[in-house]
This record gives structure tokens, sequence and C-alpha cells, in this order.
């Protein structure tokens, strides 16, 4: 794990740099609009503002027995908003060195500061969004003392996904085709993700697919905490640091056989 201990102490060491550079990709998103730093927070909550309105207002949509709450909106929002996160992340994250290839190429930075300057940046914006969507759900988690497995399981969601936004980066700038097989990825992943079904309703003997998707345990973990107040068992953190340990040991082995041609590359 050499590779990837020398990236993190240069992590540690431009921490200044990447604080700075988070900022300004914060205020990039949202330069020259009349709402300012509003919209991209506006945004994800005028979707789950929509699935609430639609699913459980509107249609007052309901799901059936196993699930952890009956109402449909309810339940989608817990999982949508943290997978709206990922992807962002993700997205954002994956295409940040080839959009930096000038500059890497002009200036010796490290290479890793753009993947985590942009999940940073996503992070800042989903991030409170969450503990909002976990102060309007007190009436179904009462405060109870599962709760505190919010903050954790949130740094975990944030590690997993700065490991895999670079390695995807990586992957990205050596392959262009990256960009848009991730893409597809993306847009269909919603579908193996207990987001929009609980996983009762999802048949037995396929359910060992849903662990495929790094973001599966995560939700559960949400659903759990936001619509019981119970601390997630035991698979969703064993999940979670699956995920993250196999990440870590994929990226230490693509910045070392990557490192004498990644520049070259974008």
């Amino acid at each position: 794990m050499r590779s990837l201990l020398q990236n993190i102490r240069e992590l540690v060491a431009s921490r200044q740099l990447i604080g700075v550079m988070t900022r300004r990709e914060v205020a990039a998103r949202h330069a020259g609009t009349a709402l300012g730093v509003l919209w991209p927070y506006l945004q994800p909550l005028l979707s789950v503002a929509a699935y609430y309105l639609v699913f459980d207002i509107v249609f007052s949509m309901r799901l059936g027995d196993g699930a952890k709450t009956h109402a449909v909106g309810t339940f989608l929002i817990v999982g949508a908003l943290p997978w709206m996160a990922f992807c962002d992340a993700v997205a954002r994250g994956m295409g940040s060195l080839l959009e930096a290839g000038a500059m890497l190429q002009k200036n010796p930075l490290p290479p890793v500061l753009f993947p985590v300057r942009s999940v940073l940046a996503s992070s800042i914006i989903f991030g409170p969004l969450m503990l909002l969507v976990a102060l309007c759900y007190t009436p179904l988690h009462h405060m109870q003392w599962g709760v505190l497995a919010l903050l954790p399981l949130m740094a975990m969601q944030l590690l997993m996904t700065v490991l895999l936004a670079y390695a995807l980066a990586i992957f990205a700038a050596a392959l262009r085709d990256t960009v848009q097989v991730v893409g597809f990825a993306l847009s269909v992943g919603i579908y193996l993700t207990p987001i929009l079904f609980p996983v009762s309703m999802f048949p037995a003997q396929w359910r060992w697919l849903l662990w495929l998707n790094p973001m599966a345990s995560y939700v559960q973990g949400y659903q759990s905490i936001l619509l019981q107040g119970q601390w997630p068992d035991w698979p969703v953190w064993l999940g979670g640091l699956v995920w993250i340990a196999l990440l870590a040991v994929v990226v230490n082995l693509l910045v070392r056989r990557s490192r004498d041609q990644l520049v070259d590359w974008l």
C-alpha cells in the first residue's frame, strides 16, 4: 500500500490547497447565476420534494409488508439523496483529471488533489442536505440512539466515494470509454440498489447481486437510521468496509502502475 500512503501524505501536506480548490469548485458550479450558491442545494431539494409530493400526497402510494415505512415517497427520499450524492461525486471526480490535464502538464501537482477536490465539493452540498432530511424525519426515528450512526456512515460513504472516483479518474485518463461506461452504469445502478423498493421485495435468490453495488449497504444503513432510529446491522458496516478495502487495493495498484504515464495520458 506504499503508493496509496504516499498519496495520503501528499493530501495532508496540501490540505490548505485542497480547501481553496474545493471552495473554488463549489463557487464555479453556480457562477453567473442569479440565485448563486442556492442552486447546488435547490436542485436535489426540489427533486426530493417532488418525490414526496407525487408519491405521498398526490397518489398516496404505499409499500407492502416488510417495508420500514409504508409511504413510498418517504422511503424513496432516504435512498435517493445519498444516491444523488454518490453519482454527482463519482461523475465529477472521474472527469477531474481529464479537466485538469493542461494544468498537470505545466505544474508538478499531485494528481490525487483533483478527484478529492471534486468529491469534497459534492459532500459540501449533499452533506448538509442529508442532515436536513434527518431533522425532518424526526417523527420517524424519534432521535433514538441509532441516529448517532448517521455521521460515521456518511464518513464511510465519503471515503469509499473518494477511492472509487480516484480509481475511475485514472481509468478515464487511460481509456476515455470509461466515462461512457460509468455514465451508463450510474443511470441503471439505481435499479440494483434498494432505493425504489425494500430489500424484502427483491427475489431472495438474487439478493447477492445487490452487494455488487457499493451503495447498497449504505442505503440500507440510512433506511435503518432515518426510518426506524435503529443502529444499522453488522452486514451494513461489513459491506461498506469490504468495498473500502477493495478499492484501496485497486487504487494503490493503479497509482503504482500509472505513476510515470498518467500526465502523458491527459
